[in-house]
């Protein structure tokens, strides 16, 4: 399903893609914030290289996944030029289904995510507002009160095979809700040449155009 929310003249176009994932509080989250962080959750990710390092389409694209603490929205995002929408969709697209087979995650990437992740703790509280901020995170998401004592430990016994059950267990490209917000004169024509389904155009109260 592709929704099309249309802003007339705008010089860009805002692609979002989700679906429902697990809640912060689960078994497997160390591996699914470190394969998300290999997929686009950092500057270096596949995501962000591809569409804007590579492509020059955008000034940044990623995906990510707001806590909560039931089901949250796995997202991907790219704002990018308008005339390319529907490429930025394929490649959106290829990343994802790439990360699950065709391009696993290597032991390269696996390393490299766990040392960026287990590093950057030294700096993490040196603020007593970052100290509450952490504290908050335990309660608002049943985290459990030793949680963070034992996140280095749990992100370096990563394994690759964590990753790509972590990718499995997140990423699902055939579930995916497509929203892009852009010119729609300029933009239907490409969505629909991709024959994804059906489209639908909403205003930006998400109510359907009639």
């Amino acid at each position: 399903m592709v929704y099309v929310i249309d802003r007339p003249e705008s010089i860009q176009s805002v692609v979002l893609a989700g679906h429902v994932a697990p809640p912060k509080a689960n078994p497997d989250e160390p591996a699914i914030e470190s394969m998300n962080t290999v997929l686009g959750g950092a500057f270096t990710s596949r995501i962000n290289m591809n569409i804007r390092e590579d492509k020059h389409w955008s000034y940044g694209a990623g995906s990510f996944l707001p806590n909560a603490r039931g089901q949250r929205p796995f997202l991907v995002y790219a704002p990018v030029q308008t005339d390319k929408t529907k490429e930025t969709m394929l490649e959106l697209d290829k990343e994802l289904r790439g990360i699950l087979g065709p391009r696993p995650i290597t032991e390269d990437e696996v390393t490299k995510v766990k040392n960026n992740l287990t590093l950057e703790l030294t700096g993490r509280w040196e603020t007593a507002g970052a100290v509450a901020g952490s504290i908050g995170e335990l309660v608002a998401f049943d985290l459990g009160d030793d949680y963070f004592n034992r996140y280095a430990g749990r992100i370096r016994a990563l394994q690759q095979a964590d990753f790509v059950n972590a990718a499995q267990a997140v990423v699902h490209p055939d579930g995916l809700v497509w929203v892009v917000v852009g010119t729609r004169a300029q933009i239907e024509g490409p969505i629909r040449q991709l024959g994804w389904g059906e489209i639908r155009f909403i205003d930006a109260d998400g109510n359907l155009e009639k």
